[in-house]
This record gives C-alpha cells, structure tokens and sequence, in this order.
C-alpha cells in the first residue's frame, strides 16, 4: 500500500492563506428566512376603513419593513415587519368582534322579544267575567 500521497483529513479540510494561518467557517444554525412585511394584509386592513387608522398604522410599518428589507437591514425589516402584524391583528379583530358582538345582541334580544310576547299573549287572552268587576 503505497502511502505517499497526501490524504485527506476525515474531519474536513481547513483551508490555509499565503500566511499559512489556517481559517475556519462555522455555521450557526439554519438560515433564517427572510422577514415578513404583511404588505397585502396591511392594505386590506386599510381599505377597510376601521376605526382609530390601525390598518393605516400597519401598511406605514409594512412599507418601512419591506424598505429595510431591501436596502439590507435585515434585522430592522423583522422588528418594523412585527409591528406591521400587531396593528393587522388589532385592527382585523377591532372589524370582527364588534359586528359580531352586535349580532350575538340582537339574537338575544329577538329571542327574548319573543318570549316576552309569547308569554303576554296568554295574559291578554284572559276572559274576564262581570262577576269580577262587583
């Protein structure tokens, strides 16, 4: 067996400069994806008018985050990216709960409408007789 040529080193190669400083490059973990800027989700919340300008507040934050994305800054494009989807989020429940509130209201109110009216009905429906009125 001849042993003569270089082998490789099973742990990898560590590359060497000129200098003959040897370098090595570690990897931290998977690659984070690219941060999010909720920018379609952020117009639908403004177009849909709610009340205190929340979804206006979320598409300023989505066009900011999805600006830092562009020019680089990473890390400021997921902070701006984060608030753009708080305000989403405050301002699709603040659409939602309300008009549900209301008909959850007025179901409640019909059923007791009719209760009451049932209930009246068999009140009114009593004969009196000219006994009761001596």
């Amino acid at each position: 067996m001849d042993t003569a040529y270089p082998r490789e080193d099973p742990r990898g190669p560590t590359p060497r400069e000129a200098d003959g400083a040897a370098h090595t490059a570690l990897t931290l973990g998977a690659p984070r994806p690219p941060p999010r800027d909720h920018l379609i989700w952020s117009v639908f919340s403004t177009l849909y008018l709610n009340l205190c300008c929340l979804g206006f507040l979320a598409l300023a934050y989505s066009i900011k985050a999805r600006d830092q994305k562009v020019a680089g800054h990473l890390e400021e494009a997921r902070r701006l990216g984060s608030k753009a989807k708080c305000y989403n989020i405050l301002a699709t429940m603040w659409a939602l709960v309300p008009p549900l509130l209301l008909l959850a209201l007025v179901v409640t109110g019909a059923l007791h409408l009719s209760r009451l009216a049932r209930d009246s009905a068999a009140f009114f429906s009593t004969k009196f007789d000219d006994s009761d009125y001596d």
